[in-house]
């Protein structure tokens, strides 16, 4: 179990844990939870040993393995299966235990070798990475890409699938879902429930903390307090103890001022002076108790939109995609992902757009946000349409040397929207409704948290005042309080709100119809998001079922090659090597037959032309390679036989 006994925990001269004392049990699901700052990632450094307690004691088995998600953006060539298979340490390690034993020729430590391979389960690795890499929203064809070739979420993303792969007794998750779509949450809480270690998780998704956690743990005020159940008991929990901490506060209040008086009334009359002076050392030796301060929260809300069309925007036979790049020789067709759509955004209407990764929910949001155009059809906007648009990458626009108050001056000076002022005055006094004041208007926002970020993004969307608000994943930097607000600021929002999230909380508060964008196509969605989600998981099955029958078929073609030409290589006659050498081979060969497969997948949808020479390239290598490896595996083969008879 981890035992922390009267542990202080300081951040330079800040005091983060103040003689604070808990214990968790092997096997319980932790959710941490506290105000950003109050020290939450301190707490995950003591668990993994980066940082050690200033005073007390701290403990946790010393036979405990111990995986975390690592925080930095990798930088590798190495296919995203690969990738994800080194997270496997156990593997790792008995891997590297063969190889030694078969460089030492040593029979008896190379028989204990393999069969600690065995057993740290080398026959299905493969299949397990790739499980996750699904899971978390990967497309098949993507399985054997390079981790450089995906952009900082996603591989983000393979970072989160490496720590699940590697065997632990203690899982530390900082933060999970920010990167992830709705299909990989549903399908990342259903791993977790299964998961039999220990688990400790930050998170600002109340959901999310709901469905994996039985313990929670609050930070406040340097004080460490554990709960039992998940963060909606505790919440209730909490609620409760500050109601009596208030009311018993009150109470005290009101027998302090009874003394006081009774002390100021008498203490001049000798008559009463002992009874009085009891009063005051009664003052004395009571223990003071403090009022509860509510935090602050943060609140903000959207202005009453200048006007209100109706429709908002007319969709006829309209297609989304992505233009050919520009290289692209002449005639060239786009990519298009969604296709014949015809549907009408009305005033006033709250829209949840569902789907799997990868079916085009952001590429429909971009194109109603006019950041692409459609490929085809006609999509006609209402007079006076003014849209305010929060997008995924919106914090990487940003100019990180600007600060707050030039942001807001150059967006004033682009166009002022009716009844806004452009004074700098007036633009200082706005940041400030969203907590930018003091030095903050003018720190650089490169230096800003995320959650900073995200914050003046909102701040600069209030200030355009939009009747339509498209907002794809807005949530992934915002913590609960500021969560919180943007759900209530949305339902008092008098425009139309679109809505791409995988917070469920922000979808169940805002959204009263979904759409789903689903295998080319966007229909109304009829259940509610717990019909979606086992929809999700349902997909997320028959996508695992595909990938299991493609790795089947491959086996049997590697089985069920032709009799070979003999090989010129002469193979060495030690029958432990010789089989050792047969199973490089199947291996080899699966990956390559799993490559081919995506290859082939990949060229049964519209691609540019220079990308089909390349995957026609790559195809034709693969194919030359499984060539050679078939005859290498037969040639083998026969030799086995003979050093068997």
């Amino acid at each position: 179990m981890i035992i922390l006994k009267s542990v202080t925990l300081r951040r330079s001269a800040k005091v983060l844990l103040d003689n604070a004392s808990v214990t968790l049990n092997p096997g319980e699901k932790v959710g941490l939870v506290g105000r950003n700052g109050a020290g939450k990632s301190t707490l995950f450094a003591l668990f993994n040993g980066s940082v050690h307690e200033d005073a007390g004691d701290f403990s946790l088995p010393a036979q405990w393995r111990m995986a975390q998600v690592a925080q930095e953006m990798p930088e590798t060539d190495q296919s995203a299966t690969d990738f994800v298979i080194e997270g496997d340490s156990v593997l790792l390690a008995a891997q590297g235990e063969v190889h030694a034993a078969e460089t030492g020729d040593d029979g008896e430590r190379m028989a204990h070798a393999y069969m600690a391979l065995h057993d740290a389960g080398a026959h299905d690795a493969q299949a397990r990475a790739q499980a996750l890499i699904l899971g978390l929203g990967f497309k098949t064809t993507e399985l054997n890409n390079p981790v450089n070739s995906f952009s900082g979420g996603w591989r983000m993303r393979l970072q989160l699938a490496r720590a699940l792969m590697c065997p632990s007794d203690l899982l530390l998750l900082d933060e999970p879902t920010n990167h992830l779509d709705l299909d990989a949450l549903v399908w990342l809480e259903a791993w977790l429930k299964r998961y039999d270690g220990t688990m400790v998780v930050i998170s600002h998704d109340r959901e999310f903390l709901d469905a994996v956690s039985s313990v929670t743990l609050h930070i406040e005020n340097g004080k460490l307090t554990r709960y039992g159940g998940n963060y909606s008991t505790f919440e209730d929990m909490l609620a409760q103890q500050m109601e009596l901490q208030q009311n018993s506060y009150l109470k005290q209040q009101d027998k302090i001022a009874h003394l006081q008086k009774f002390i100021l009334r008498f203490k001049a009359k000798a008559s009463k002076a002992k009874q009085a002076q009891s009063r005051v050392k009664a003052l004395e030796r009571m223990e003071r108790l403090a009022p509860v301060l509510a935090s602050a929260d943060f609140t903000f809300e959207f202005k009453e939109p200048a006007n209100l069309p109706n429709p908002m925007l007319a969709m006829e036979n309209a297609c989304f995609g992505y233009p050919p790049p520009e290289d692209s020789p002449a005639g060239t067709p786009p990519t298009v992902i969604v296709r014949n759509v015809s549907k009408s955004v009305m005033a006033s209407q709250r829209i949840g757009i569902l789907g799997a990764n990868g079916q085009g929910k952001s590429t429909l949001v971009k194109t109603v946000a006019r950041a692409l155009a459609p490929t085809s059809g006609i999509l006609t906007e209402g007079k006076g349409l003014n849209i305010g648009y929060f997008a995924q990458q919106e914090l990487d626009v940003l100019r990180p040397l600007d600060n707050p108050l030039e942001h807001m001056v150059r967006m004033a000076r682009e166009g002022l929207p009716a009844g806004q002022s452009g004074r700098e005055q007036d633009l200082r006094t706005f940041l400030g409704t969203f907590n930018f004041s003091g030095d903050m208007v003018k720190q650089p926002v490169g230096t800003m948290s995320g959650g900073e970020k995200a914050r003046l993004v909102l701040c600069m969307i209030v200030w355009q005042r939009p009747n339509l608000l498209l907002l794809d994943e807005p949530t992934n930097h915002l913590d609960l309080a500021t969560r919180e607000a943007l759900s209530m600021a949305l339902n008092e929002f008098e425009g139309t709100v679109m809505l791409v999230s995988h917070d469920r909380s922000l979808l169940r508060s805002v959204c009263d119809e979904f759409w789903l964008v689903s295998r080319g196509g966007v229909e109304p969605f009829d259940g509610d998001l717990d019909d979606y989600q086992r929809y999700l998981l349902d997909e997320a099955r028959r996508v695992r079922e595909e990938l299991k029958a493609s790795l089947k078929d491959a086996k049997e073609i590697v089985t069920q090659a032709p009799p070979p030409v003999q090989a010129n290589r002469k193979i060495p006659a030690n029958l432990k090597v010789l089989k050792r050498d047969q199973g490089r081979l199947e291996q080899s060969m699966l990956d390559r037959q799993t490559r081919k497969h995506s290859i082939e997948a990949r060229l049964s949808t519209p691609l540019p032309a220079q990308e089909i020479g390349e995957l026609g390239s790559e195809l034709k290598k693969i194919d030359e390679e499984l060539a050679a490896c078939e005859e290498r595996w037969l040639a083998i083969s026969e030799q086995i036989e003979a050093e068997e008879a």
